[in-house]
């Protein structure tokens, strides 16, 4: 087990090639999107039932400690262009390298 940045960040659907495309870059290259999210911020309540380019998804990521300054630095702007919220937290990886096939 190792401690890694676990990043998450809820953003207009309309920028989420922008944003994938700075993780990106940032060496943050696996992610999961979930697309169609609904909740409530600052602005109220957010809920696009019609599926339109305007509705919210939530990217998760994760980075290792030392690469966080610079995926901050390439998310940090986008988001306060375009809108949207990025939270990063510790959490610990357990990475298995033990095939269930070889027990």
């Amino acid at each position: 087990m190792h401690v890694v940045k676990k990043i998450e960040i809820i953003a207009n659907s309309f920028e989420l090639a922008k944003i994938l495309d700075r993780l990106d870059k940032s060496g943050v290259h696996n992610h999961a999107v979930i697309r169609n999210v609904a909740g409530k911020g600052l602005r109220g309540t957010t809920e696009d039932l019609d599926m339109t380019m305007l509705d919210n998804v939530y990217i998760l990521a994760f980075c290792m400690p030392e690469e966080l300054k610079r995926v901050v630095e390439n998310i940090k702007p986008l988001l306060n262009k375009f809108g949207g919220t990025c939270y990063v937290s510790d959490v610990m990886e357990i990475r298995s390298v033990r095939c269930v096939a070889s027990m």
